[in-house]
């Protein structure tokens, strides 16, 4: 059965102008009297009644809810509109991986650790991958967790140093595929023996998208013999393209998107209960559905699927890639190496434009605050270019290097964080709203229906002008039809599924809570309510938008679903 019939297992009805929802001032409200019956019915109504003395739970309400602590600070003293709804991804990597320096990131506001499978052995992010979730259980934090697959790319295996170097003008150094014993200066041992098939003196070696640059002066047998013409930073694990006359240069390799090395670790990322996988290289859909059937019969919990973006390949199939995907990362160093780096920003716009019509969250990647690796303050280039992912509503910004090999990780993470809540308020402030053409997704008439619901319950939030809007969902479709409209207000999700509250932690906006729902859902609102009142999160005279369904009960036959607004009192 589709998400929503999943998610609502009702049929509902809502004032309807033709095939789409009428906008709130021309489709009206209409109030219905508790207790009317006839067909499963929508109810919009107006009510002033929570705090009250009837209100009552038949659990401790501490048992039965939990909140990210980080979250409940926030709210706590910044308010509903204090809220940064851009969530924020770090690369793990060992300048971060000690537990006092995991606890720091989750403090300042890292929504899901990402474990960068290039680098590092299994036992080391096995280690990493325990301490978050020691953080989580120990200390309220609710990060989530995403393993990155290496692919079957062409990388570097070693550059004869631990961790980053710079690599000087004019240096010789030899690129091979030959296994060596240690470490080397100046050899860069490739992860492919057929890396060097085509490729000629005079054609240049770039690293990493640009990181640093190298020209062939020699070729003897599968060995390249380079000299530097432009210096930088080589990084472990580092890519390598190669480039003929201003152009890349195209091979076929034939390498599968998952190679035997990212299959063993993906079953890795399976008994350790991650809660996405990164795909990289994705160039066709078929891929990401292969994994999603594997992991199906593999695992018990939901574990989503993120497609990286970064071939030209993958942008002629966009629009299947990011269906067939749980969510998508615009992997931007690799892809700037596949187009034109001027193309970069307007591909970047039109993937996220895409992911809010399908529904799916994206995450914009790579270089966000590259100076950060080394300096403790960023270019003003790169925080415009932080805001401008915040005012196309990307879902989500990553830190790479910065985070995993940098100095200032910490002071990278607070960048973020400051430039998103800065550029929300200010789109809020002008009125910037992105309205979104909206792309019908469901087919059935609960997926409709969900869609009208959650674009109306939208509508209306933004000019009622409410606090917060409350979703009550299981699987978390109707918080992220919600979050896929970008509300004014934040959006408190109220789900009992720890795999959903994790799925959630990539949506823009969405403060999910772990909650023991029960089928009455004026119950639900009342104990969360309730137990946000109690924490001093909701005060007197604050205004929620309610988003509830309720499904068929012998108590309650008639299966329904409502938009409240409810004052706090």
């Amino acid at each position: 059965m589709a998400a929503a019939a999943r998610d609502l297992s009702l049929v509902s009805q809502f004032c309807v102008a033709g095939s789409r929802l009428a906008a709130l001032g021309k489709c009206g409200v209409h109030l219905l009297k508790k207790g009317r019956r006839g067909n499963a019915g929508f109810k919009v109504r107006a009510a002033v009644q929570l705090g009250s003395e009837s209100e009552k739970a038949t659990k401790p309400l501490e048992k039965t809810f939990g909140m990210d602590v980080v979250s409940e600070v926030g709210l706590r003293e910044k308010g509903f509109m204090g809220l940064r709804k851009t969530k924020l991804v770090c690369t793990i990597g060992p300048a971060c991986s000690s537990l006092n320096d995991l606890e720091k990131l989750a403090l300042a506001g890292m929504n899901v650790a990402r474990l960068n499978m290039c680098h590092g052995s299994r036992d080391w992010h096995r280690d990493v991958i325990r301490k978050i979730k020691m953080l989580n259980e120990d200390k309220g934090f609710s990060i989530s967790l995403m393993i990155d697959t290496e692919g079957s790319q062409i990388h570097v295996v070693d550059h004869g140093a631990p961790s980053s170097l710079k690599v000087e003008e004019d240096s010789i150094w030899l690129f091979t595929a030959k296994n060596i014993e240690g470490s080397r200066p100046f050899t860069v041992q490739a992860n492919y023996g057929r890396f060097s098939e085509g490729i000629e003196v005079g054609d240049e070696v770039v690293i990493d998208g640009g990181m640093a640059c190298f020209v062939v002066v020699e070729k003897t047998g599968n060995d390249l013999h380079c000299k530097c013409i432009d210096p930088g930073l080589f990084l472990p694990g580092a890519k390598f393209s190669f480039w003929r006359d201003g152009k890349l240069v195209r091979r076929n390799h034939k390498l599968p998107t998952l190679s035997t090395k990212d299959w063993a670790d993906i079953d890795f990322g399976i008994s350790e209960g991650v809660d996405y996988f990164a795909l990289s290289f994705v160039n066709h859909a078929d891929s990401v559905q292969h994994l999603k059937n594997y992991l199906s019969t593999k695992s018990t919990k939901s574990i989503k699927v993120l497609a990286k973006i970064e071939s030209l390949e993958s942008l002629h199939n966009l629009k299947e890639i990011v269906q067939a995907s749980d969510g998508i990362m615009v992997a931007r160093g690799d892809l700037g190496v596949e187009i034109p780096l001027e193309q970069i920003p307007t591909v970047q716009e039109d993937i996220i434009y895409i992911c809010r019509q399908l529904n799916k969250p994206v995450i914009v990647a790579s270089q966000l605050l590259e100076s950060m690796v080394e300096y403790p303050t960023p270019t003003r280039a790169e925080v415009a270019d932080v805001s401008e992912a915040v005012r196309q509503y990307a879902d989500a910004l990553m830190l790479s290097g910065e985070s995993a090999i940098g100095s200032y990780g910490q002071k990278a993470l607070a960048v973020l964080d400051m430039t998103s809540t800065r550029i929300e308020s200010w789109a809020r402030e002008e009125n910037r709203q992105s309205l979104l053409n909206h792309y019908q997704l469901g087919v059935s008439l609960p997926d409709r229906t969900a869609e009208q619901i959650c674009n109306c319950a939208v509508e209306m939030a933004n000019n009622l002008g409410v606090d917060a809007i409350f979703v009550y969902t299981k699987h978390g479709y109707m918080a992220s039809l919600l979050s896929r409209n970008r509300p004014n207000p934040p959006i408190f999700a109220f789900t009992k599924d720890e795999s959903t509250i994790m799925a959630l932690n990539l949506n823009w906006g969405v403060v999910p809570f772990q909650v023991d729902l029960s089928d009455d859902a004026e119950s639900n609102i009342s104990k969360s309510i309730k137990f946000m009142k109690s924490r001093g999160l909701i005060m007197h005279g604050d205004v929620v938008l309610v988003v509830s369904d309720v499904a068929p009960t012998r108590a309650t036959p008639m299966a329904s679903q409502s938009i409240q607004v409810k004052t706090i009192v």
